[in-house]
């Protein structure tokens, strides 16, 4: 095994939810909001479904390869040549996915608070930092989500709490107004942030035990689904009707706290500690790209390519979207399918051929 380090399943749960929540809090609201409107809450919960049964099927995975990441499993599966092309295909997609949470990250950054830098230098210093973390291995990346994600998951409740004499529950009513289509389909986001979860195959034989791996990955779930209702829930409560028109509701609400006169404009406060999650879930995409790479090529180790591969993440990250308009266009269009198409259907169809193989064999 290329990486000596471990990680418990608290860490493994903190990782996974880093990877989905850390920039779905801050795109999805938006996204779903121009499908759903008042019944954005609704459609995590829709989306859910994709993130319980990829989870099942990696874990089963897991089980019937131990030790092995989907890249390793893929060419024991399929054969070599076959089973290289897979997972060439999604280590691409991770190269590209990874690029975009860089730009995702990079693009609030500068729209909120640093107007006249340029974006490459926005997403080159935090992936420097990233890389630093990633050369120390998963135990360092599992350490900082240990420390500093309770830290943000409180932020983004305490936002709220200090709302609650803005909120407005009426907002919410009347509910599936216009049936449940506009719910399923801004559900669409949500599904493809949660097909992340496919990730866990990268953590799985790093853990330090595997027995409760399922109950932990169903709880990594829960918890995402939960934070997207709650933040969405608090959006509408907030602004109502006009949540489709705010790209980033979560940091318009902080802005908008004002408790009498001296506690208000705290959005930098904010901003400084949603960088903390930022930075577990950049950390995490940037390692298993490393690793998947190190290990689709038989390397005995990953910490040469770090740096590498952190200047082809940065380069893919200006490359691959034009502008912010056209992100978030793609983000409510063709990206959903795109997340899904790879990180659903690739790890579904491994699983038939291995039950298949299986079922000759025996």
């Amino acid at each position: 095994m290329i990486e000596k380090g471990r990680i418990s399943y608290l860490e493994l749960a903190l990782i996974m939810y880093s990877t989905v929540v850390a920039t779905a809090i801050l795109y999805i609201p938006y996204i779903t909001a121009q499908h759903a409107k008042r019944d954005l809450w609704l459609s995590p919960i829709w989306g859910s479904l994709s993130g319980f049964l990829i989870v099942m099927i990696i874990i089963k995975l897991s089980k019937l390869y131990p030790g092995k990441t989907l890249i390793e499993y893929g060419e024991m599966i399929l054969g070599r040549f076959l089973g290289k092309i897979v997972a060439f295909i999604y280590l691409f997609f991770l190269l590209h996915n990874t690029a975009l949470a860089f730009r995702e990250y990079g693009e609030f950054i500068e729209s909120a608070f640093l107007h006249k830098t340029p974006i490459i230098v926005v997403t080159g210093s935090i992936a420097l930092s990233c890389a630093i973390a990633v050369h120390g291995g998963i135990e360092t990346i599992g350490r900082c989500a240990l420390i500093f994600l309770p830290v943000v998951f409180a932020l983004y409740i305490l936002i709220y709490v200090f709302l609650i004499p803005d909120l407005n529950v009426k907002n919410i009513f009347p509910i599936l107004q216009d049936g449940i289509m506009p719910s399923l389909k801004g559900s669409i986001a949500p599904h493809a942030w949660l097909s992340q979860f496919s990730l866990m195959s990268f953590l799985i034989p790093l853990l330090t035990k595997r027995q409760k791996v399922l109950k932990w990955g169903m709880f990594s779930v829960i918890a995402c689904v939960l934070t997207m209702v709650f933040i969405n829930l608090g959006n509408l409560f907030l602004f109502g009707k006009i949540i489709s028109n705010l790209h980033f509701p979560v940091f318009e609400a902080a802005r908008y706290i004002s408790i009498g006169s001296f506690f208000e404009h705290i959005e930098s406060i904010v901003l400084a500690f949603w960088v903390l999650g930022a930075f577990v879930q950049l950390s995490a995409f940037f390692y298993m790209l490393v690793l998947g790479t190190s290990q689709w090529l038989a390397l005995p180790s990953y910490k040469p390519f770090v740096l590498p591969i952190g200047f082809l993440i940065i380069l893919f990250s200006v490359w691959s979207v034009p502008s912010f308009g056209e992100m978030i266009r793609g983000m409510g269009t063709t990206m959903p399918y795109y997340f899904l198409s790879v990180q659903l259907v690739i790890p579904i169809f491994l699983l038939c051929v291995a039950l298949i193989r299986r079922k000759k064999l025996k």
